[in-house]
């Protein structure tokens, strides 16, 4: 959708729902500039990869607004403005320190920050209301995490003058913040095609540090949950969106439904020995054939944007005499190609600037992209092969190490296996730069 191309786009589309339900007063205009600038500040504006960056945020609060009319909950003029701020401060959490916001450090935030609480103040508001709506966007809202939330919220409830005696209030105010919690998980999802949808899911799982295995079955058990568990709140909702975010919708769940339904045979065909992956050392000569290229490079664009490495000259540098490709392929070494593994010198890269590595320069060290695979052949062991081989070859060509990232869990263990070693941690990612003796 070209109106939410950009922040300032997103921005004046929120200024034009604001305007049809009253919210014209300075304080809410500022709330809104207040909360791009801070995310921008710290660096979770457009260029922050990860999901909940102020895109989330304003998509959120957009949806909330676009579909206020819906007929599970009555809200009034006085509901609105607490929704919007709700919604507008659910995720603010911008000193995170993993990509998830925690409610708590939600709470914790918009309590202290002084120019907030001046807003609050003038447009009227009841910070222990917002702290309730917040509370209640929890997920999952199940198990000990939802016991912890409801608890929290009695506090609120108390410390609140307005809901401290009114149960009737306060269960209308968990209604609204029910209403919240739905649009936090749609919106994103209605706004925008398929592929989108699959990015936000690529997105969500790099920041949250899954393994790529879980993607499409972590994406359609929380379609599930939606439409199962909330259906009364997701079906109202969804018939208060224009008839094309409808769709969008839809056609996601779908489209993740049949992905994984593709994931499931390839399982059971492996499960089954009708499938085998063979790990292939590829020699030089096809790595100059521009159909063996394109064949990488679809498979390469499949790889979250934080992992694909080189992407200006990734065609360029398969030829590259020095580089080691290897590929997985379907029952035998002429089989099709559904995954990769590819690498070459470490000069060879310009890594995050935060990276020292005391061995750039000497020469001694091969550095390994992240593994490609396509969507339905993770988590059967093929990737491991591949980077074994690679290893092998590397050590038959004088390399004294390699350098990778991987998920903090998963260099933890090749600590003790294979004498693996950290040497650059990030957060909130936990995709971290690591080194092993070959």
């Amino acid at each position: 959708m070209q109106k939410f191309a950009n922040t300032h786009s997103m921005r004046n589309e929120i200024l034009s729902l604001m305007t049809q339900h009253g919210l014209e007063d300075d304080c809410y205009l500022e709330m809104l500039d207040y909360t791009i600038d801070l995310f921008e500040s710290q660096g979770l504006g457009t260029e922050y990869y990860g999901y909940h960056n102020i895109y989330h945020e304003l998509e959120v609060t957009y949806v909330s607004l676009l579909a206020i009319n819906q007929e599970k909950i009555q809200l009034t003029e006085e509901d609105k403005k607490y929704l919007y701020v709700a919604a507008l401060f659910h995720d603010f959490d911008p000193q995170k320190s993993v990509d998830k916001p925690h409610e708590k450090n939600v709470l914790k935030f918009i309590s202290m920050d002084k120019k907030l609480r001046e807003l609050l103040i003038s447009a009227e508001i009841d910070l222990e209301i917002i702290k309730v709506l917040i509370l209640r966007t929890t997920y999952p809202w199940s198990g000990e995490i939802k016991n912890d939330a409801e608890k929290e919220i009695k506090q609120c409830f108390e410390r609140s003058e307005i809901t401290r005696k009114n149960l009737e209030l306060q269960q209308h105010v968990m209604g609204i913040g029910e209403y919240l919690s739905v649009v936090d998980r749609i919106s994103g999802y209605a706004l925008g095609d398929f592929t989108k949808a699959m990015e936000m899911a690529k997105m969500n799982a790099h920041a949250l540090a899954w393994r790529p295995s879980v993607i499409i079955r972590t994406a359609v058990a929380y379609f599930e949950e939606i439409l199962n568990k909330e259906a009364s709140m997701s079906k109202a909702i969804l018939k208060a969106l224009p008839k094309e975010m409808r769709k969008n919708f839809f056609d996601t769940v779908l489209s993740f439904m049949r992905i994984r339904q593709q994931e499931v045979s390839i399982q059971a065909d492996y499960a089954y020995e009708n499938l085998k992956l063979i790990p292939t050392i590829e020699n030089q000569s096809i790595q100059g054939d521009a159909e063996f290229i394109q064949l990488l490079y679809n498979i390469f664009l499949e790889l979250p944007k934080p992992l694909q490495f080189g992407k200006e000259n990734f065609k360029e540098s398969i030829k590259y005499p020095e580089t080691i490709i290897n590929t997985l392929r379907l029952n035998n070494s002429n089989g099709e190609i559904v995954g990769f593994c590819k690498g070459g010198p470490l000069e060879k890269y310009q890594l995050r600037e935060e990276i020292k590595d005391e061995n750039y320069g000497l020469k001694n060290t091969i550095f390994l992209e992240p593994l490609a695979l396509k969507m339905g052949y993770w988590g059967l062991r093929g990737g491991s092969e591949m980077r074994h081989m690679f290893i092998m070859q590397a050590h038959s060509m004088k390399y004294k190490f390699m350098t990778s990232f991987a998920l903090r869990d998963v260099i933890k263990a090749r600590i003790d296996k294979e004498d693996a070693e950290f040497v650059q941690l990030f957060d909130p990612e936990r995709w971290d730069y690591y080194r092993v003796k070959i």
